[in-house]
């Protein structure tokens, strides 16, 4: 049994709350990078661009904690990063993070739903990597369609008004009152909400550290 300490480079609680059913909890150090800055996606045009990019921001976040743990020399790293991937109805990529704190009205989460949610499906994406203290590393990224059901469109006005699209990618989070919308999921749904279980879990198995 690995007891070594898992850094999980991240200040997400939700992302915190999963760890912890693959790993004992006491082993959890939480430690986000000290920087947020990071790259964004708008020279992004192809799914496969947006999936390089997100891989590169997990990983500037895994050296970068790395960088900041030398109290922590036996530790492992795991980074995510979790996006929004929409298509507009002229074939565009539209890559949703979090978005800006606005008035009450949310007019930005607003269009999300109006032009992408509500028309197509969209999906989620989670780039997992983590390094173990001897250098060895391991990385995966996770896709998860979903679809909203259009007919509840009108129940747009009240979700806006509550704070459940503050810091959310995408402007949601399935597992709390977006999840009314949900139509139909295809694929990991704990990747939706930040961390997909099942890739990570295979992840650590094949790093032995669970």
């Amino acid at each position: 049994m690995n007891n070594a300490p898992l850094i999980l480079a991240s200040r997400s609680p939700r992302r915190s709350e999963l760890l912890g059913l693959l790993v004992r909890p006491e082993r959890i150090v939480i430690r986000p990078p000290a920087s947020a800055d990071e790259p964004g996606f708008d020279d992004c045009q192809t799914i496969n661009a947006v999936q390089d990019r997100l891989l590169e921001i997990a990983r500037m976040k895994r050296v970068a904690v790395r960088s900041e743990s030398s109290d922590l020399p036996d530790a492992s790293i795991l980074a995510a990063d979790t996006t929004i991937v929409a298509e507009s109805r002229t074939g565009d990529l539209a890559v949703l993070g979090q978005p800006p704190r606005e008035s009450p009205s949310r007019p930005t989460v607003r269009r999300w739903f109006d032009e992408f949610y509500f028309h197509r499906p969209h999906v989620a994406m989670t780039a997992v990597t983590i390094e173990r203290a001897d250098g060895r590393t391991a990385e995966c990224i996770a896709v998860t369609t979903v679809s909203f059901n259009r007919s509840r469109a009108d129940w747009l006005d009240w979700y806006l008004s509550t704070s459940e699209p503050d810091g959310k990618a995408g402007g949601y989070a399935i597992q709390g009152l977006a999840s009314m919308f949900v139509d139909r999921i295809e694929g990991s749904l704990t990747n939706v909400v930040g961390l997909p279980l099942a890739e990570t879990r295979q992840l650590l198995l094949d790093m032995e550290l669970v």
